[in-house]
């Protein structure tokens, strides 16, 4: 309803001046002036034959001026009720939907597609996989995290990698198509890293497959969905990362970073022992190599402080995220991953050294008044 008053009263506005405002003074001044000329005499039938027509004239730019209003009131109340049909719409979708997330809490990927899932309001089953044995995975062949199983009716959906998860879920919603249908267009490809590993890659993991009515109905122009898909890449290839380099950045870091891990994730006593002091040295030694993969700054903080402040600055100062009034899937994307560091220096550091604290509590916000 908040969205329906803003949008509402600007335009609302302008209506009232064009059929209000200008029609009234017009029938005030003509009036004015039929008031005077019967006073001076001018008789009965010489103020039938020059008041009527204008008395006339008067009452059509009233009608014209009344009807216009009616209509635009009743476009804008058909307009809140396509609000009103499309939500129910799309909780009657996310109601069809039984979601199962297995994950590592601490990984960035998947707590891209947490603050996607919260923020869409679709309720979902967490699985905490055990980073050392993956036995809660071992029914798939594909070894990474995230993974959603999607069980649609009698339909049971695998979908892996944290954009695809993303773009198929939000296709889901927003064309209520079958979700086996949607897949489809995310077909995964065996590729070779630049490290000569075999990889899998998955095609068109940053569109959304929606007709043009869809997709102009959710980003309004090409521009819109350009920038989004851009940036949503932008995470992936580079902000996700500047993250593990700069939480083991030291090894007092590197220590803190892995009892919060442990903390949060799937080990056994044993293993999160091990994990912890093992698992920080050798993250810390990791970090140096990914430091040099990535090519960063010898301080990696400065490449965390200039990642942040460019995303600020390509949110612009005239809108609260990249989405306008509500956040997109970028907003969503790049919240999450920054997310992953919080309690920890490197979070408190980013909040203290660049201008992303505004942006970052607004998503937050947006995420936690999500209707459940």
């Amino acid at each position: 309803m908040a969205h329906a008053v803003r949008a509402l009263w600007p335009h609302g506005r302008a209506v009232a001046w064009r059929l209000g405002d200008r029609p009234a003074l017009g029938l005030h001044a003509q009036g004015r002036a039929g008031f005077t000329r019967a006073a001076g005499g001018s008789g009965p039938a010489a103020t039938a034959r020059k008041g009527g027509p204008r008395l006339l004239g008067a009452a059509a730019l009233a009608l014209g001026g009344a009807l216009g209003l009616y209509h635009t009131a009743r476009w804008h109340l058909r307009a809140q009720d396509l609000r009103a049909e499309r939500s129910a719409a799309q909780l009657s979708l996310s109601s069809r939907l039984q979601l199962t997330l297995y994950q590592y809490k601490t990984c960035p990927f998947c707590s891209k597609v947490r603050a996607f899932l919260d923020f869409h309001a679709l309720p979902y089953q967490v699985v905490e996989v055990n980073p050392v044995r993956r036995a809660e995975i071992k029914f798939s062949s594909y070894r990474k995290v995230p993974i959603v199983m999607a069980q649609e009716g009698e339909s049971l959906q695998q979908l892996n990698d944290s954009s695809v998860i993303i773009s198929a879920l939000k296709t889901y919603l927003v064309s209520g198509q079958p979700l086996a249908d949607i897949i489809t267009y995310y077909p995964p490809m065996k590729a070779v890293n630049d490290q000569g590993k075999e990889v899998t890659e998955f095609c068109n993991k940053y569109w959304l497959m929606l007709d043009e009515k869809e997709a102009q109905r959710m980003y309004g122009g090409k521009e819109a969905r350009t920038e989004e898909m851009k940036w949503r890449q932008w995470v992936d290839d580079w902000l996700v990362h500047i993250i593990s380099p700069n939480v083991y950045r030291t090894p007092a870091e590197a220590l803190a970073s892995f009892d919060y891990i442990v903390k949060e994730g799937n080990f056994g006593t044993v293993e999160g022992a091990m994990a912890k002091y093992v698992g920080a040295a050798a993250m810390y030694f990791i970090s140096k190599r990914l430091k040099r993969r990535h090519h960063l700054r010898d301080d990696v903080r400065e490449d965390l402080y200039e990642a942040a402040n460019k995303w600020v600055a390509a949110v612009g100062k005239d809108r609260p995220f990249m989405g306008g009034q509500k956040p997109n899937l970028a907003d969503l994307a790049v919240y999450g991953v920054l997310r992953v560091m919080e309690g920890l220096e490197a979070f408190d550091d980013l909040m203290r050294h660049t201008h992303i604290q505004p942006w970052y509590l607004r998503v937050e916000k947006a995420i936690a008044e999500a209707p459940q």
